[in-house]
């Protein structure tokens, strides 16, 4: 199946995160997937560099942005959703399985303007749903284990995979965040890997492998099955079970963890003012046992 759709990537380095435009050359609609809000936590600026770059990039090419979908509730950026419709009107989807996302976060962080039922989102879908950007055919596949709503999005002879895969030398997605299942990721990632060999794969993060100095997020179902550190061909469910489930222990939490999933699971809104006019991030706080003093 080949794939007349132009695929533009951004890539955002203060998160590692790939941006993508895809869009149809016949009608010049265009998605977006993964858009990113730029956030420094130090400060807690907000700001809207990376996504005017990908509105800039789009309106310089001629390209309606109907759509902005993204791959899952993301733990390591701030979704651009919100602006992104502002600005064209376009629909926001996500997979539908959002919800059990959003059950576990809302309570965490006591929000109850969190619908819990993806309500925030102008789509939810479901595996095996199709819908069109133009002339181009988007089938939505549910691959949860990084997180329980995870979906891919094909499109012709490509694949966008979210967190699910990285590149064949970086490994695979950790699957310890609430809901994670490294042996659901195991399935999913085998799913995946069952397309024809010469589908495209385009990933949402890199960090640069080990020997590896430039960034890359495009290789192959045929390379992933050769060369993947972590589930090439010939690897185990058990086996990528034990492994993932032994690395996953040693990870530290992204950096914007908490910031991201409050923002993210509101469709990329922030949290509502408060009655001083002020929005805010909630950090919640892991007392010691026997916090007397607290």
């Amino acid at each position: 199946m080949t794939n007349p759709a132009h695929i533009q990537a951004f890539f955002d380095e203060a998160t590692f995160t790939v941006t993508y435009l895809v869009g149809d050359p016949a009608t010049k609609q265009a998605a977006v997937i993964d858009p990113v809000l730029d956030f420094d936590p130090a400060s807690g600026r907000l700001s809207t560099g990376s996504a005017e770059a990908l509105l800039s990039a789009a309106e310089a090419g001629g390209w309606t942005i109907t759509r902005v979908l993204e791959t899952h509730a993301h733990a390591d950026h701030l979704s651009a959703a919100p602006l992104i419709k502002a600005r064209t009107g376009a629909r926001v989807g996500i997979g539908a399985h959002i919800d059990a996302v959003q059950k576990v976060f809302a309570g965490l962080f006591n929000a109850p303007d969190v619908s819990g039922a993806g309500a925030e989102f102008d789509d939810l879908f479901g595996d095996g749903e199709t819908f069109a950007v133009g002339e181009l055919v988007f089938e939505v596949l549910h691959t949860p284990g990084h997180t329980p709503a995870c979906v891919s999005y094909r499109v012709g002879d490509a694949v966008f995979v979210g967190d699910t895969l990285f590149m064949p030398d970086y490994g695979t997605a950790r699957a310890d965040f609430p809901g994670g299942d490294a042996a659901a990721l195991y399935r999913s990632i085998r799913r995946i890997l069952a397309l024809p060999p010469e589908t495209r794969l385009f990933m949402c993060h890199d960090y640069k492998a080990p020997g590896r100095d430039h960034y890359a997020w495009e290789t192959t179902v045929a390379d992933e099955r050769a060369k993947n550190v972590h589930i090439h061909d010939g690897i185990t469910e058990a086996d990528f079970v034990q492994m993932r489930q032994e690395r996953d222990k040693g990870l530290a939490a992204p950096r914007l963890l908490l910031p991201s999933v409050q923002v993210n699971i509101r469709a990329g809104h922030l949290p509502p003012a408060e009655d001083n006019g002020a929005r805010y991030l909630k950090l919640p706080l892991r007392l010691p046992e026997a916090a007397d003093w607290a």
